[in-house]
């Protein structure tokens, strides 16, 4: 299979992810693969490969270019995980959550001694300091292959040139602009004086455009320095915000230990706290490892409620014990994650009653569209799983004059393991979440014999390097 044949594979990659009836038929490639929400921002992954880039250097011109082509989740002003399994080595990931600005309070978003969910996730109070520049800057110094800006300038020429607008960004911006109203910026720079995109136009985004060029000369400076960090604060002082450019210039990515387990053969590498996924699928499919859930049948009654046992203990062991690693020292993430602990678990699961619920409260929660996560392998079988996120749609929906969408974020909220009162903010603490960016593999497999590697946001559809 010629290079070129390898690149349309990936590039249609995303396009063709759309489950069909009961089911889809796979990408397959022998060159590697990218997967997204955008066709176009997998064919800058795509291009990035075909050009002798490694995956985290595709990993990382994809998620700049969906900054672009899918601001509802994309950004440079949010957040995430980055979970790299080279072929030969060992598994790292990287933590760039956002972290509450200095000024942070465990008060702030109370209202009258109460808790206000709009100043929570609809204020500029919700903004957190941005992650995601630097951790994209520091994997791809750690791993990468080819110039920083080969990497950021595909996205640069989307936002200055621009793109067509699909369907569903049209629609999606299109509900959008109401909540948008409050902020002239924002209607600016996504609608048409006003006017809603219609499917077929052409979006430019120029203010975004010069923030990404700064970045891609000045590397993560270009953002929390300079120019437009002096923007961004500039926005901060004049609606009461909390952001300074101290908060901006003094983040930092981590480069962290990867939480890993085993299923059944397979090797399971997964994000740690912040993320609280990564702890909760290994609890759970450790659990579930001591089930014959084939026997169970598919989706039969018996199958779900096992499912559903196992994870409600790991949520409440999510609950109980997880938080910001940098100021929670006593996590016991061994234990969670240990056979042994699972098989304690068993015990308190009775496979014809479950633990009591309130199914007068329950509602079947909407689909969050606000994280997107990027799947990508190369010709070497190394692979990144990366999720990253604004939170909620478009973030606070906040653009910044003058450089774009830069502080989107929303709800830098932090949790300190073991205290009921964990959903406060505290300064430099990082948002702790459940979403992970999570890798699979069998290693169990011959010399020269065809590999399998699943790279997925937890309850996301995986892909597999052909």
């Amino acid at each position: 299979m010629t290079k070129a044949r390898v690149v349309l594979i990936l590039g249609l990659a995303a396009a063709l992810s759309i489950p069909v009836g009961a089911g889809s038929v796979p990408i397959r490639a022998k060159n590697g693969i990218v997967a997204t929400q955008s066709e176009i921002a997998s064919r800058v992954g795509a291009d990035v490969i075909k050009d002798g880039g490694n995956a985290v250097d595709a990993a990382v011109a994809t998620a700049f270019a969906l900054a672009v082509t899918h601001p509802t989740a994309g950004n440079i002003g949010g957040g995430g995980f980055m979970v790299y399994r080279p072929a030969n080595g060992e598994a790292v990931t990287y933590d760039f959550r956002e972290k509450a600005p200095a000024k942070a309070s465990p008060t702030m978003w109370l209202k009258d001694g109460k808790y206000s969910a709009d100043i929570h996730h609809n204020s500029y109070w919700a903004v957190g300091v941005p992650g995601t520049v630097a951790g994209l800057h520091l994997a791809w110094k750690e791993q990468g292959k080819l110039p920083w800006k080969r990497l950021v300038d595909p996205a640069v020429a989307l936002a200055r040139d621009g793109f067509v607008v699909s369907d569903n960004l049209a629609r999606s911006l299109r509900s959008a602009q109401r909540t948008m109203q409050k902020y002239p910026a924002s209607v600016a720079a996504f609608t048409k004086n006003g006017t809603p995109y219609e499917a077929g136009e052409t979006l430019k985004q120029p203010d975004l455009a010069k923030t990404l060029e700064r970045i891609s000369a000045q590397g993560p400076a270009g953002f929390y320095e300079g120019e437009t960090a002096m923007l961004l604060e500039k926005e901060m002082q004049a609606h009461d915000g909390l952001i300074t450019r101290a908060d901006l210039k003094n983040y930092t990515a981590v480069r962290r230990a990867p939480i890993k387990g085993t299923y059944r053969g397979y090797e399971i590498v997964s994000m740690g706290p912040p993320s609280s996924g990564g702890v909760g699928i290994v609890e759970m499919l450790n659990v579930l490892e001591g089930y014959d859930l084939k026997s169970m049948g598919f989706a039969s009654a018996a199958e779900i409620h096992t499912m559903v046992e196992s994870m409600k203990r790991a949520y409440a062991d999510r609950a109980k014990f997880l938080g910001d690693p940098d100021f929670n020292n006593e996590m016991p993430i061994a234990r969670l994650t240990s056979k042994d602990y699972a098989a304690e678990l068993r015990k308190t699961i009775n496979p014809n009653k479950t633990i009591k619920s309130s199914p007068t409260t329950f509602e079947w929660p909407h689909e969050s569209d606000e994280t997107t996560h990027l799947s990508v392998v190369d010709a070497n079988r190394n692979a990144v799983s990366m999720t990253y996120t604004l939170e909620q749609g478009y973030g606070v929906k906040i653009v910044v004059p003058g450089a774009g969408p830069t502080s989107a974020a929303s709800s830098a909220r932090s949790r300190t393991s073991r205290s009921r009162a964990s959903g406060c903010c505290r300064a430099w603490r990082r948002r702790f979440c459940r979403r992970t960016a999570s890798c699979s593999w069998s290693p169990a497999v011959p010399a020269g014999a065809r590999s399998s590697t699943r790279c997925s946001r937890r309850s996301s559809t995986p892909w597999t390097s052909g």
